[in-house]
């Protein structure tokens, strides 16, 4: 257990890539220090983080095996998106006590020469959620769905991981289009939040033993669009009810991500290539900033939009305590979150 330490002005808390896991990351595999602050060069920004997102894909930069993105080295300091604060400014553009998004990963102070950063004006109302609805989670959901996915009034739309930051979202993106949406979710707490909150029409429990005969009495109509967050048994049960001319957007691959191997049984690819060429389904992998990232404005405003109008709920699933990151984390790949998982690192003003 990691001592509990408060964010000074002092120290820069860090955790570290320890070691390449080998099946499920463990505490072992990270590890937490403290380093002296880092100082801003001309033309540099030093960045104090409040809040810090933790998403799945981190377990892939886990990994040294080849991907969109180079690994974390061994020693390095853990990736990933964060809301921060200006603390210091030799940069024209950006002052102290300005609010920002960034890539800063799990540490309490970054040094940033303003290149990608988000701004987000002095006193954000909701600064966490430019880390979920109105970050790269609500990004990925607006985009896949509405653009891979091209779902039209009266289909049927269903979503893996249905009350996660993105999953929840998509289903909700897909009933403002006239959608019936069956959502899949592990457990009946989850599944009764995306029915009752979230407005999906059906949502089952990947837990069930019968998933798939749930599935089909559910999607009496087939399947014409499925969000895959998960693979494994559910995208079992998703694919004989898929449509001729069903949309796949490939999200991710959640409980597929601690595996060391190919799941034991026969060789199943003839049997999605064959569902692929006969019913003629799209199915299409995507990086959401790397392929959407020009169209950010547009998905703000839109999302922006529901919000306001309360046509989009958004659940958050906050961990108080830096030390508490890697713990969160290795819960993040087994759905012991609920809501988008987001750190609270440091207090808004020190």
């Amino acid at each position: 257990m990691t001592t509990p330490v408060s964010q000074t002005a002092t120290k820069n808390r860090q955790w570290l890539l320890a070691s390449r896991p080998v099946g499920a990351p463990t505490i072992s595999d990270f590890n937490f220090v403290a380093t002296d602050i880092p100082t801003p060069k001309e033309g540099e920004v030093l960045l104090r983080t409040v809040y810090l997102s933790l998403d799945p894909y981190m377990r892939g930069r886990m990994s040294d095996a080849k991907s969109y993105a180079e690994p974390v080295a061994i020693n390095d300091v853990m990736v990933g998106g964060a809301v921060c604060v200006v603390e210091k400014s030799h940069h024209s553009d950006y002052s102290e006590g300005e609010w920002v998004v960034a890539f800063a990963g799990w540490q309490d102070y970054s040094v940033s020469d303003g290149t990608n950063l988000l701004k987000l004006g002095k006193n954000p109302t909701m600064p966490s959620y430019a880390l979920g609805v109105l970050g790269m989670p609500g990004l990925t959901a607006y985009m896949g769905l509405l653009d891979i996915g091209q779902p039209q009034a009266g289909e049927t739309v269903v979503v893996g991981a249905a009350t996660g930051a993105v999953g929840s979202l998509v289903g909700q993106i897909a009933k403002l289009q006239g959608c019936k949406v069956v959502g899949i979710a592990g457990g009946a707490e989850k599944c009764e939040f995306a029915v009752q909150t979230l407005g999906f029409d059906a949502c089952l429990d990947h837990t069930r033993d019968d998933l798939a005969a749930q599935l089909a009495q559910v999607c009496d109509a087939g399947i014409n669009v499925y969000f895959e967050n998960v693979g494994g048994k559910v995208f079992d049960a998703v694919l004989p009810l898929l449509n001729s001319k069903a949309r796949i957007p490939l999200c991710g691959l959640i409980s597929q991500y601690n595996a060391t191997q190919l799941p034991d049984g026969p060789d199943r690819l003839s049997l999605l290539m064959g569902n692929l060429l006969i019913k003629r389904i799209k199915m299409q992998g995507f990086i959401v900033f790397d392929d959407y990232g020009h169209r950010y404005q547009e998905f703000s405003q839109a999302m922006q939009a529901w919000l306001a109008e309360g046509k989009i709920h958004y659940r958050e699933d906050r961990v108080e305590g830096f030390e508490q990151t890697a713990a969160a984390f290795i819960g993040l790949l087994t759905g012991q979150n609920f809501g988008k998982l987001v750190v609270r690192v440091g207090p808004d003003a020190l």
